[in-house]
């Protein structure tokens, strides 16, 4: 910081360098030692073996392993030809590690990105000669020459420069290139953007040249300290992660719990002591949702194809749910809610009124027009038949609106030819061409207001106040103001300089511009804030530009405040935290304050996406629940960064993948709920029936089918419901919110227990009633009389979980793929138990027609309680 400020002449003699001779070889190996290389430090990656030990730690899958052990031990004691159990518990205890890891969050790429972004070669004077050498050799005190096309390999503060332009879109977001100045002051706290004396490692020369000293490399940089940010920033759990973790904590204290219990009541029941274990083992098994995991990720990698669809690429599979629960979305301007596309608005032709660029054009008006194109460079070429505008962003959309009011560029210049050019100068800050007349020659000078060379005074003060008046009233509307005046010839001047061409001109109008919102980002913005989220602007633009585009596209509402950089760095974090939702424009800021914000509006429990495209938004994006890169214009260190990247660079994509997550949460939320109703009430069913001494109504094996088939392949297509008409009217999920919430226990209770109920009555009948004289009562019929009952009515469950409204509003087959896979798991569940040898390995036995349709009419119970329950919540207004 302190090098931005200090003498150019103190600075060389801090390095012991000279700005003509540069260092010598001996001064080169000693600031080698001192400084270090010209790189970045990388962080460390975690191992494979670290990440499946870490998912192995998971509560439920220690149940699991535990059970599947136990159930190995059992079976090689007691039963050595089967081994069905323990490869099934393994099986999926395999599938659901690989789903997670490959789930898991994104490799870090974000440093190797931005290691990427250094020059491979530097250009500097070294011994008093010139030298190439390797970008990663250069150190503190190194003279430094730069021209355009040059990416920049280190900070470094000018010495001398020439029409130097430098773009630093990575640095700032802003992709309109800074005028660079050796003699500018500046302050020291001031941001990068603001910076005109110095250049940035991972910048670029658009234009001009320079030389400098070189005063900080590789971690000391501005990059260096966006990478260091990148490593220090670590990523929390996802809303969902943590939902799924406390779900499955709940779950295996409830399966601990269950199983110690019917552990010590079948031992104390004269039970063996390794048929009182197994029996604990099935409750564990029972208890434990298997397929969960399965189906979660399922339905996130569903959500991820349709958002590609929707022109958005997830990175990370967790993210798509987390997107359902934004309530803040922190925006970048240029390019996202912008079009990152310079624009006129205003015109004036002196002495008419301002008119707005969509009213037609008088001819003093096209004459302004005419002139500010003829003293501009923008160049319009044929690229496979598209006409396509290069050059300076402001002199571009000058061409734009001369070729829209149908005054074709290259008729112009061949109509008045150019004869001569005063380039661009920073200093002066104008630009004058010559060209020729019918009659003679004119000179355009074209460039800031302030600096045009009119003499208002001698047309009269009123007429000079009025100018300003007009020029005042284009820049408080954040338009970037460009003036032109002309001199008429007889004869081409002998004398070209700026003070000939340039004096006495006549003041002939000005032009506002500014880029302007995406008409799509006004009702994306206005969707959002109807669906309870909070729309920010994060930029590296100033203030009054910022909030300019904030109040049209409607982020910037009364009351609201905007702060800039140099304000936040005053603020503690306390009162950062305290203050955070009084501001929705955030303008001038650094990689650090945008984390700031971020964090800022976390504390306050807020589910935070942020966009960015620039190096500068890399590490905000890793600190923000969802960052979200721009596929076009983002650079790889801010994609590698990202959650989520969107291939068209618009706002409004954010807000359909929001809608999108809230989709794939709701469709979790019914799968927990179709799931765990069975599986807590298979507790229930095991415990009740060994209390009251009728033994267990299913073992082990019969359960992992019922979880897996009945439970699993239906819930596959879960995944595939369509989102509810008014789900982004609705408030965003908290962070902290259970996934119980708004009736999660309440409906599941009423499932578990219709089952619990259901099943037992059908045990209960097939193990101590005699209902057909063709098959007599017993324990084997009890179990498959319990095992059918179970299974059909746990398949029938989804069509409950599907939806608030009724099946019968809603449609059997309105999800067709979930139809017809529920219609395989019924099956399969039939076919189990009619095929002697699939029957012999779940140990079912034959049934009579009246076990039969005892078992169907009780399995359709649950479909009865549950359109009574939607009857009567929707009737009192109660979310189902």
């Amino acid at each position: 910081m302190e090098f931005r400020t200090k003498k150019i002449e103190s600075i060389v003699n801090q390095f012991n360098s000279n700005s003509e001779k540069g260092l010598t070889s001996k001064e080169v190996e000693q600031h080698k030692k001192q400084f270090g290389a010209n790189q970045f430090d990388e962080e460390e990656s975690i191992s494979l073996f670290s990440k499946v030990i870490d998912q192995l730690k998971d509560v439920t899958v220690i149940i699991l392993i535990l059970a599947g052990i136990i159930s190995t031990y059992i079976a090689i004691t007691e039963h050595p030809d089967d081994f069905s159990e323990p490869i099934v518990i393994f099986s999926i205890i395999l599938i659901n590690v690989i789903i997670a890891i490959r789930q898991e969050g994104k490799a870090e790429k974000a440093l190797a990105s931005l290691q990427s972004l250094s020059a491979p070669q530097a250009r500097v004077i070294r011994n008093d000669q010139e030298e190439v050498i390797e970008a990663a050799d250069l150190v503190p005190g190194d003279i430094l020459l730069l021209e355009a096309g040059d990416q920049i390999p280190a900070d470094a503060r000018l010495i001398s420069s020439s029409d130097l332009q430098v773009e630093e879109s990575a640095l700032t977001g802003e992709s309109v290139p800074v005028e660079k100045d050796e003699n500018a002051e500046v302050e020291e706290d001031s941001p990068v953007g603001d910076v005109f004396n110095t250049v940035f490692s991972g910048t670029l020369v658009t234009n001009g040249r320079a030389k400098a000293i070189v005063v900080t490399t590789g971690m000391d940089t501005e990059m260096g300290s966006v990478a260091n940010l990148l490593n220090s920033t670590k990523q929390g759990k996802t809303p969902l992660q943590s939902r799924m973790d406390r779900l499955g904590k709940q779950v295996s204290v409830l399966a601990l719990v269950a199983g110690i219990i019917i552990f010590t009541l079948s031992f104390f029941q004269g039970e063996a002591f390794i048929t009182s274990l197994m029996t604990a083992v099935s409750l564990a098994v029972a208890a434990v949702p298997e397929t969960l995991p399965v189906i979660v990720t399922i339905s996130l990698a569903y959500g991820v194809q349709n958002m590609v669809d929707r022109n958005a690429i997830i990175r990370t599979i967790p993210s798509v749910e987390t997107l359902g629960s934004a309530s803040v979305i922190a925006s970048d301007k240029t390019g996202t809610l912008t079009q990152n596309q310079m624009t006129i608005q205003k015109l004036w032709a002196f002495p008419h009124k301002p008119i707005e660029v969509k009213n037609e054009f008088g001819e003093d008006e096209k004459w302004v027009l005419k002139m500010m194109s003829l003293a501009s460079n923008a160049t319009i070429e044929d690229r496979d038949g598209e006409e396509v505008i290069s050059g300076d962003p402001t002199e571009t959309a000058i061409i734009r609106l001369l070729q829209k009011k149908g005054l074709p560029k290259n008729e112009l210049d061949e109509t008045y030819p150019r004869v001569h050019e005063i380039p661009f100068d920073s200093g002066r800050k104008l630009m004058t061409t010559v060209h020729e007349l019918e009659d003679g020659y004119i000179s355009i000078t074209k460039g800031a207001f302030d600096r045009l060379p009119v003499e208002f005074s001698s047309i009269t003060d009123e007429v000079g106040q009025k100018a300003k008046a007009i020029h005042d009233s284009f820049a408080n509307d954040a338009l970037r103001v460009i003036a032109v005046g002309y001199k008429k010839y007889d004869q081409l001047p002998e004398d070209l300089s700026p003070e000939e061409l340039e004096s006495g001109i006549t003041f002939s109008g000005i032009v506002g511009m500014i880029d302007p919102p995406r008409e799509e980002s006004i009702q994306a913005v206005k969707e959002a804030k109807s669906a309870g989220i909070k729309t920010i602007m994060i930029t590296g633009d100033h203030a009054a530009t910022a909030s300019a585009i904030a109040k049209q596209i409607g982020i910037f509402e009364e009351g609201d405040k905007a702060i800039t950089g140099a304000e936040l760095g005053n603020l503690s974090d306390k009162k950062l935290k305290e203050t955070i939702r009084d501001y929705s424009v955030y303008a001038r800021v650094s990689p650090e304050d945008k984390i700031r914000i971020v964090k800022a509006w976390q504390s306050h429990g807020d589910v935070v996406a942020m966009t960015g495209d620039g190096v500068n938004d890399a590490p905000a994006l890793k600190a923000a629940d969802v960052g979200t890169a721009m596929g076009i214009t983002g650079t790889e260190v801010a994609k590698s960064a990202s959650d989520m990247i969107l291939t068209d660079d618009k706002f409004d994509t954010i807000v359909h993948a929001v809608e999108e997550g809230r989709r794939v949460y709701e469709n979790i939320k019914k799968t927990v709920y179709f799931l765990l109703s069975c599986n807590i009430s298979e507790i229930f069913i095991m415990l009740i029936a060994v209390i009251m001494g009728w033994g267990l109504p299913v073992i082990a094996i019969q359960l992992l089918f019922v979880n897996v088939v009945a439970d699993g392949i239906p819930g596959f297509a879960l995944s595939r419901e369509k989102a509810d008409p008014t789900i982004m009217s609705n408030e965003p999920t908290a962070k902290g919110e259970s996934i119980f919430a708004k009736g999660g226990y309440r409906n599941i209770a009423i499932a578990a227990l219709t089952f619990t109920v259901t099943t037992l009555i059908g045990f209960y009948v097939g193990s101590f009633i005699d209902v057909d004289s063709s098959i007599t009562a017993s324990h084997a019929v009890g179990q498959t009389m319990a095992f059918l009952i179970l299974g059909w009515s746990s398949v029938l469950h989804i069509f409950n979980a599907r939806s608030k409204e009724s099946i019968f509003k809603v449609g059997l087959t309105s999800n067709s793929s979930l139809f017809w896979l529920a219609l395989l798991s019924i099956a399969l569940i039939t076919l189990v138990a009619t095929v002697p040898f699939l029957a012999g390995i779940f140990e079912l036995v034959a049934l009579s027609t009246t076990h039969w349709m005892i078992a169907i009419g009780l399995s359709l119970a649950i479909i009865v309680v549950g359109e009574l329950q939607k009857f009567i919540m929707n009737k009192m207004n109660k979310p189902f």
